[in-house]
């Protein structure tokens, strides 16, 4: 049996990716987020692009603590020798609640369009995906923040960024409209999040919404490195993990050997 792959191929004196020499055309040419679209869309992005999908990672690199950045400290508390395992952790912690509700945008904003055909009313076509998803009882992704309110300071540089490089188009109005019309019908300001910003801006960069989660997490795992190394650099003692296991333990009394936590007294 042969496999074949055009993602990597090597030979004696040269390494190719997606067929492009990788010491030549690659390394020191483009960025990592870069070489994210070049695995996405097979071919290096235009400096645009590049722009666009850097600003979108550096976005969601970072979210403080989350059962994401937690996960990945508790795991390497437990297996520092490992801090491969602790990157990984945090990116199963990753999902629909934190970080991955950018794909659920994207889908719904591609989907919302592609049944349309002939149709090009923004106005209309947002009423009708808002009345159909509270009918089928499905929430509405992209939307709120426990600190961000009313307005989410990554959604506005986003969107301003892209009218800067010109990917504000069908996906991104959508957004925004849909936007406009939930914030009526609740009669009150909702934040339009960074994921429902980057849904929407990655679809107009023809991102297929299966891929976008994607960028997130490899987005995330760069993050991950700062909290691993935060948990180094104070010291397995005074580490944050290393707190949050000793008042986990400290804050439960056992008895008949099975724990039972001081709240539920």
């Amino acid at each position: 049996m042969e496999f074949k792959t055009q993602i990597g191929v090597s030979e004696p004196d040269k390494i190719y990716v997606h067929g492009y020499d990788l010491s030549e055309d690659l390394i020191g040419q483009i960025t990592l987020a870069d070489m994210a679209f070049l695995g996405a869309a097979h071919r290096k992005p235009t400096i645009q692009e590049s722009r666009m999908l850097n600003a979108c990672m550096v976005a969601i690199c970072e979210h403080g603590f989350t059962p994401s950045s937690i996960s990945a400290r508790l795991t390497y508390l437990g297996a520092p020798e490992a801090v491969q395992a602790a990157v990984a952790a945090g990116l199963l912690g990753a999902g629909s609640v934190y970080l991955g509700a950018m794909e659920y945008v994207a889908q719904m904003l591609q989907e919302g369009w592609k049944k349309q055909e002939q149709e090009t009313d923004v106005r209309r076509l947002a009423e009708q995906i808002l009345h159909e998803r509270a009918e089928q009882g499905l929430s509405l992704p992209g939307f709120g923040h426990p600190v961000h309110r009313p307005v989410d300071p990554r959604t506005t540089k986003l969107f301003a960024l892209a009218e800067e490089l010109g990917f504000a188009g069908k996906h991104t109005a959508l957004m925004r409209e849909i936007h406009r019309q939930f914030c009526e019908k609740k009669g009150k300001t909702i934040t339009l999040n960074v994921a429902g910003a980057i849904g929407a801006v990655l679809s107009d960069m023809n991102m297929h919404h299966s891929v976008v989660k994607s960028f997130a997490v490899a987005a995330r795992a760069v993050g991950l490195i700062g909290h691993i190394v935060e948990e180094i650099e104070s010291g397995r003692a005074d580490s944050m993990a290393q707190q949050l296991y000793d008042y986990v333990e400290e804050s439960t009394v056992y008895t008949n050997d099975k724990p039972r936590h001081q709240a539920e007294e």
